[in-house]
């Protein structure tokens, strides 16, 4: 594939697994992400090995996700490929997904950058790729500066927004919303994909909501439970939406509303 300037800061992926459907959505995933982009995909070992290996055809790729049984002669295929390529010039880091949590202990001792486990979900993929993209330094800061403006569904239409005009995201039932002045639409990303793409602009407060940290307008204690309104304006006249804030996010959630103000005593 074609790196365009755009693409560049992205995580250059390759995914090793012999089943096509759960190939196929572990690429999806990545791809979902914004963090990375799927350089190639491919079912057996001796594929991985040429495509890692020096020579014309290798590829630049910064981390392969192999699956640890791959239907070959060897029941623990992906374990020996990354064996035998850990520590050669210019290896990546290895990821191992799988359904077998057996080989965890024997996968970060040859230095596994994570492991995943079958099934894959975006919230788990999403964490591995921003576990990621801290060992790569100046990727997420590139990432970040090039999401200027998001882009929504509008029933058969297309919408684009401003950063500066986005609420909040919640993620509901596998779909993923933008709550805006304009409205609510649809998003094709998770959460965890719009939130490396933010930056701190975003502030995840709970597992399914993402704030824009400028557009907080209020804050609600009621016993143990804790809200937060975004949006504009307050009183009567206040448009937005009210988010709830997860239990043991909330001191935390208070101390970074509360960081950069005066008028109250700490």
């Amino acid at each position: 594939m074609n790196t365009t300037a755009a693409e560049a800061p992205r995580l250059r992926a390759l995914v090793v697994e012999d089943e096509w459907p759960a190939r196929n959505y572990l690429v999806e995933l990545l791809e979902g992400t914004g963090a990375a982009q799927v350089v190639g995909a491919v079912g057996h070992a001796d594929e991985a090995r040429r495509i890692l290996s020096e020579g014309r055809e290798r590829l630049a790729v910064d981390v392969a996700f192999v699956d640890i049984e791959l239907a070959e002669k060897s029941a623990r295929a992906g374990l020996e490929l990354a064996r035998e390529l850990v520590g050669t010039p210019r290896a990546p880091l290895f990821v191992f997904a799988t359904a077998y949590e057996q080989h965890a202990l024997e996968a970060f001792e040859l230095g596994a950058a994570d492991y995943l486990l079958k099934p894959f979900t975006e919230e788990r993929v999403g964490q591995c790729t921003d576990r990621l993209l801290a060992r790569f330094p100046g990727r997420n800061s590139a990432q970040a500066s090039s999401t200027a403006r998001i882009v929504a569904r509008k029933g058969n239409g297309l919408v684009f927004l401003d950063r500066d005009e986005v609420w909040a995201f919640e993620a509901s039932e596998r779909l993923t919303f933008v709550h805006t002045p304009h409205g609510t639409f649809d998003l094709e990303l998770s959460l965890s994909a719009i939130e490396s793409s933010f930056g701190d602009a975003l502030k995840r407060v709970h597992r399914s909501w993402l704030v824009h940290a400028a557009q907080v307008r209020e804050l609600v204690r009621d016993g143990s439970e804790t809200r937060i309104f975004v949006g504009a304006g307050l009183g009567g006249e206040r448009r937005g939406v009210w988010v709830p804030v997860a239990r043991e996010r909330s001191a935390q959630v208070r101390a970074w509303l509360l960081a950069d103000t005066r008028g109250l005593k700490r």
